[in-house]
């Protein structure tokens, strides 16, 4: 199978409000009152500069904030950063994030359309992906990437990198860093995800 270099750069937002605050209140994380329905968007996709609901650390409670999905590019002609390697860095003193999903996508092949694959996290109602935050600078909105790992066996036969998904019960470890960063950012172990093909692409079409 081949591997598209552009590593999750689709995910699917279809967390409900509802969902998402009796996971919270089970986690004992506080909701800033003011936030609604209205700060957790439905997507089918949220691709790379597309908005996206992200949950970061505001006072005692874990807020909602619509940010840009990756960072400008470093330099004039580069591409937008959306994935951020994990291994062998400290976040101690970044700005850290989670992005709520309902899945993500992997892609594979060499044409497009390439065949498009979805990612679920078992025995949850859903996941959040590890990430880092910036504040904005021309248009003043905040941006976000993902941070990435070694693929699980899950993951590994479709990428040779994948995202760092967080099950619940380590979403404020992840926030306040209340646990080493080598336990936190690390692949989930075998059958964590149920995976489905949700297009098949032109080289696995043989067109």
């Amino acid at each position: 199978m081949t591997h598209n270099r552009w590593m999750c750069n689709d995910y699917e937002q279809h967390v409900r409000w509802a969902e998402y605050c009796k996971m919270m209140q089970e986690l004992e994380l506080g909701i800033p009152t003011q936030q609604t329905e209205l700060d957790l968007p439905q997507a089918d996709d949220v691709r790379i500069n597309d908005r996206g609901p992200v949950m970061r650390a505001a006072g005692n409670d874990i807020g909602l904030v619509s940010m840009n999905f990756s960072f400008p590019p470093a330099r004039p002609g580069g591409k937008p950063v959306f994935n951020f390697r994990s291994e062998r860095r400290s976040f101690a003193k970044s700005n850290r994030c989670l992005i709520p999903v309902s899945a993500f996508f992997e892609f594979t092949g060499k044409r497009y359309p390439e065949s498009k694959h979805r990612f679920v996290l078992r025995d949850a109602p859903f996941t959040a992906i590890a990430g880092v935050w910036r504040e904005g600078k021309a248009d003043g909105c905040p941006a976000f990437a993902m941070l990435t790992t070694e693929p699980g066996p899950d993951v590994a036969p479709y990428q040779d990198r994948q995202v760092v998904v967080l099950r619940p019960s380590d979403w404020a470890h992840w926030i306040y860093l209340t646990r080493p960063e080598s336990e936190l950012l690390r692949p989930l172990p075998p059958a964590s995800f149920t995976v489905e093909t949700v297009r098949t692409g032109r080289d696995s079409a043989g067109g």
